[in-house]
């Protein structure tokens, strides 16, 4: 296990928008090895690179046709070498995405097994139907049906694809796919990877076929989420690969609880190092994500304060490939976009866990600006429109969902600079970029002393040399219904957080004095009140006089 991955700051990148270095509007590998230093500036630690594998992108990437190449797009495995030796130079790490839940339909092991070869076909989920119906009646993550026909539709055989049509799941009963996906991980971690981000990892070991309980959505899920065959696999995987190398898991765990949690990555367990949970990112929503309501900040402050205290060691996040921009999510935006990006960057640094952040982050990129479903390449949001629209939802309300929820919204390329393009490509961007461009980039915030970047910064090397933020416990002192107080504790050491989740002033709602070691305004409120999306980080026993940061 990486001995420092709990003192590290994770940086995810999405290769196809983050830097392209040969103006094919795709982002690139050479693109990422040009903005290292940046990254190190940053005070990065480890990079989190989402899938750069050969695939046909019917998924972008998460559709694997072979694990041991590259891309093309992206670059040669010469350059993916490169890359580790730069980032190790610079005192970086990488972890892989790994996705063993499925693999591409183009992937050979699928292609032989439609060719009739037995081995192969054994390597996926593949049913016959009942009396002419499909073999149960589960759904999928894609708003999509799950099977799909097999080779000759006489056979009356479907394979099973919990997500795109193009992505059929792997069949971990069968020994040979351990062995293979073993291979996978070793073939990665000679080369020097840190680790490993296990997608939807907790799904891979589906405990029967049967047909599943109704539900709202992913009718079936008690059928294959968490069951004691993934336990099994995880722990057989540490034991056999992961102890081996000095490397680190965190897991991709969906629909999971405290419990569930626990028991994927308790250390007595020996299964993941961490987990991504999701129950904060859905503080927003009822039911499934696409019906969003209005944020309450005080769902959310429950929600955390549930994970801080519920689980031995948080992963902290609030942005990924597959979520909304939290600045657009969490604040009001317009005029408070940057201050608000701000405290949620002290939020997160302040809350006790590995902190993950999400490319643009840094400098508060906010949601895409798209037209219309022409604009959108995310297949779940398409498959969205497609089942809305069969069910009779009218396009102006279809339209509204999927530009507030789809996954494009955190795709946007990066915006390096105000020049055309954004600094990300000399080409056409393969997905629109935002217009804000012009004043939201990291060329023009890198050179402000009070940017979003400077204070990433800041919070960043503070929490890296305080014990406090580093390992202390946790303990929420105030939830209103917009500002939010807790505090860190290592042995006689304190910190308090203050975050006012609000465009409003607001009073500081419990008495709190002492002194403002960060702040995300220039000067820190010495009257008892907040300013909008104010957030203070306070040591109680330094003189609240001495203003120095």
């Amino acid at each position: 296990m990486l001995s420092t991955y709990k003192d590290s700051t994770v940086y995810q990148i999405y290769p196809r928008s983050f830097c392209d270095s040969n103006g094919d509007g795709v982002g690139d590998i050479p693109g990422i090895i040009s903005k290292l230093d940046y990254l190190k500036e940053l005070g990065v630690d480890v990079i989190w690179l989402s899938p750069v594998y050969k695939s046909p992108n019917d998924d972008n990437g998460y559709d694997i046709s072979d694990y041991k190449d590259i891309q093309p797009e992206f670059g040669t495995m010469e350059d993916f070498d490169l890359l580790l030796a730069e980032a190790k130079s610079r005192g970086i790490s990488i972890i892989m995405d790994l996705v063993i839940n499925h693999t591409s339909d183009e992937h050979e092991w699928f292609r032989r097994a439609l060719a009739g070869e037995e081995k192969y076909k054994n390597y996926y989920v593949i049913k016959k139907g009942k009396n002419g119906r499909l073999p149960n009646n589960w759904g999928n993550f894609f708003a999509d049906c799950p099977w799909e026909p097999f080779g000759d539709p006489a056979n009356e055989e479907y394979y099973l694809h919990l997500f795109s049509k193009k992505q059929p799941d792997l069949n971990w009963d069968n020994p040979g796919i351990y062995d293979e996906i073993c291979d996978i991980m070793r073939f990665w971690l000679d080369k020097g990877v840190a680790g490993f981000r296990c997608d939807v990892i907790n799904i891979i070991h589906k405990r029967s076929y049967e047909n599943g309980k109704k539900h709202l959505a992913l009718t079936g899920k008690e059928h294959y989420l968490s069951t004691e065959g993934t336990h099994k696999i995880l722990a057989a995987l540490r034991r056999d690969v992961m102890d081996k190398y000095d490397a680190f898991t965190v897991g991709e765990t969906v629909l999971v609880d405290i419990p569930m949690a626990n028991d994927l990555c308790h250390p007595d367990r020996k299964e993941l190092d961490m987990v991504f949970s999701f129950e904060h990112m859905e503080c927003d929503q009822v039911g499934v994500k696409w019906f969003k309501t209005a944020f309450k900040p005080k769902k959310l402050m429950r929600i955390l304060t549930k994970w801080q205290k519920g689980l031995g060691w948080n992963t902290c996040y609030f942005e990924n490939h597959d979520q909304p921009r939290s600045v657009t999510r969490f604040t009001e935006g317009g005029e408070y976009r940057a201050i608000g990006a701000k405290m949620l960057l002290g939020l997160l640094f302040s809350l006790r866990g590995t902190t993950f952040v999400y490319q643009g982050q840094e400098i508060g990129m906010t949601n895409g600006a798209f037209d219309s479903l022409d604009e959108i390449v995310d297949i779940e949001s398409h498959n969205v429109d497609k089942m809305a629209r069969s069910l009779g939802i009218i396009n102006p309300f279809r339209w509204h969902l999927i530009r507030r929820t789809s996954r494009d919204n955190a795709r946007t390329p990066m915006q390096w600079d105000d020049s055309d393009g954004a600094g990300f490509t000399t080409g056409k961007p393969w997905l629109k970029i935002h217009p804000n461009y012009r004043e939201v980039n990291v060329a023009r915030d890198s050179v402000d002393a009070d940017g979003v970047s400077a204070f990433f910064k800041e919070i960043n090397a503070f929490k890296k040399q305080s014990p406090v933020l580093k390992d202390g416990e946790f303990s929420e002192l105030h939830m209103g219904r917009k500002v939010f107080v807790f505090e860190r504790v290592r042995g006689d050491e304190r910190l308090i957080a203050i975050c006012n989740f609000s465009k409003s002033p607001a009073a500081i709602p419990i008495p709190v004095s002492g002194r403002t070691v960060i702040s995300n305004y220039k000067d820190a409120s010495d009257n008892g009140r907040l300013r909008p999306y104010e957030f203070m980080l306070i040591d109680p026993k330094g003189d609240k006089n001495d203003k120095g940061r």
